[in-house]
């Protein structure tokens, strides 16, 4: 009789209370051969991948995430162990998963590195999710409970107008940059890139008050847009950012933020104007080259289109509202010699980029780059998956067409010696304070610039603490 007098809710609890609790521990794996990138909390952004899994996740669960980023591991009991990783990460997901196999815990594994070679991953845990893992984590952890675990889940693409919020809550608390994702996919298909294969060649949107509400909740007040173009390509995408923004803005939310997009931006004051007036710093640009053969051989249709000849254009629009610029560049392209890399480092010192990632050209599995490279026999270390470790883009992992390795190696520390040197930086800090008038941004810069020195004299000089310039 008692029952009958229970609300659905009440009864629902009393259901779930007497299901039998499970405890899921998610594992984040650390490149122990580049531990060195991790020397400041301010350089890496919380697992969202986790945080969208804890969420997928029944009540009856308990979920802990175990993070390498902060955390040494060490073994904790668990009834599932999930693990997701990026190339140069996977060989340590699979050695801690292997620990708990022998254990006789199940293992699941997922990302964009397994996706493309699951085979690969099967030899190390127990199942693989491959693809996006929203609409198969249900079913998953429905098979795990009825003790039928598959070995492969396929996910698939699904609209992002119900997409679950990630469980903030669970990030480690160290983490200086909060991260918060509005758009997946890419109709872009660079010829170095796997975003487009892994989330699809199409642009799929949350709904803005959705991304307005979890920016509110994330606790940090310095946060990273994940998405690999915010702006997208279209008028519509583009009011729809204007449309965020608004929202941030009309709600005083009081953070800074930064997000990656194409050369386009610049095109866009409007978009610029309301993204500084919501808190917006910095934004990543991927440059890649100032050679106009380079870009067409990659791919990189937006920078064609804009031309190499608008890049300053584009940068003094940037500026022109406060924000400062993080441009990337590639190194290793398919026609680079000693001199069209020293032709490359004397275009970013004279370029009005603020900060500057330089990055070695990496062939990662499931991008066109990697296919061609294995074809014509030139990757330098295949004894996988131990030499994914070395897949950190800071490594040279193939033979170059037109230069002897070593000769790559010289003139890549020579280039980084210029790049990074500190009276450099600090040269390019002032000029940034002076195109930005926005101190702020300035500083913004000159900490990412501090954290490319850190990786990139990893052991050879005495690592700056960027933390303290992030306010």
């Amino acid at each position: 009789m008692l029952l009958l007098n229970l609300s659905d809710l009440a009864i629902s609890r009393i259901k779930i209370m007497a299901k039998k609790k499970y405890r899921l521990l998610l594992i984040n794996p650390l490149n122990r051969r580049r531990a060195g990138l991790i020397l400041d909390p301010a350089s890496i952004y919380p697992p969202m991948a986790f945080g969208i899994i804890a969420a997928l996740t029944p009540e009856n669960w308990d979920v802990e995430i175990l993070d390498e980023n902060f955390d040494t591991f060490e073994y904790k009991e668990a009834d599932l162990v999930a693990f997701t990783a990026l190339t140069s990460s996977v060989n340590r997901a699979y050695e801690l998963a292997e620990i708990y196999r022998k254990n006789k815990v199940p293992t699941v594994i997922g990302g964009i590195h397994v996706s493309m070679l699951p085979d690969e991953a099967l030899q190390y845990a127990d199942t693989v999710v491959i693809g996006e893992v929203e609409n198969v984590w249900s079913v998953l952890i429905e098979d795990f409970e009825k003790k039928r675990l598959k070995n492969i889940y396929h996910g698939k693409l699904m609209s992002m107008l119900h997409s679950p919020s990630p469980r903030i809550e669970l990030y480690h608390p160290k983490y200086v940059f909060g991260s918060i994702q509005t758009t997946r996919g890419c109709p872009m298909k660079c010829e170095f890139c796997s975003v487009h294969t892994f989330n699809g060649s199409k642009y799929r949107f949350r709904p803005v008050e959705d991304v307005i509400e979890e920016y509110a909740r994330i606790p940090q007040d310095r946060v990273y847009f994940v998405d690999d173009n915010l702006v997208g390509y279209s008028k519509a995408s583009a009011d729809r950012i204007i449309e965020i923004c608004k929202g941030i803005i009309d709600k005083g939310i009081d953070k800074g933020w930064f997000c990656s997009a194409s050369m386009n931006i610049g095109e866009n004051e409007e978009l610029l104007e309301y993204m500084a007036k919501a808190g917006c710093r910095m934004i990543f640009l991927g440059i890649e080259s100032e050679n106009i053969e380079q870009l067409r051989m990659v791919n990189k249709k937006t920078n064609l289109r804009i031309g190499v000849d608008n890049y300053a254009r584009i940068y003094d629009t940037i500026h022109k509202h406060g924000i400062s610029i993080l441009g990337a560049f590639i190194f290793g392209l398919e026609t680079d010699t000693a001199e069209t890399i020293r032709h490359r480092t004397d275009y970013i010192l004279e370029s009005g980029v603020d900060a500057i990632q330089t990055t070695i050209l990496t062939p990662l599995p499931g991008t066109i780059l990697y296919n061609r490279l294995k074809d014509d026999g030139r990757l330098l270390y295949t004894d996988y998956p131990k030499d994914w470790e070395r897949h950190s883009f800071s490594e040279l992992v193939f033979q170059p067409r037109y230069m002897a390795v070593d000769e790559f190696e010289e003139v890549i520390r020579d280039s980084w010696a210029r790049l990074y040197d500190e009276k450099s930086l600090r040269k390019r800090f002032i000029r940034t304070i002076k195109s930005t008038q926005n101190p702020t941004a300035a500083t913004w810069s000159y900490a990412s610039n501090v954290q490319y020195y850190n990786m990139f004299f990893e052991g050879l000089r005495e690592p700056i603490d960027a933390r303290d310039f992030f306010k």
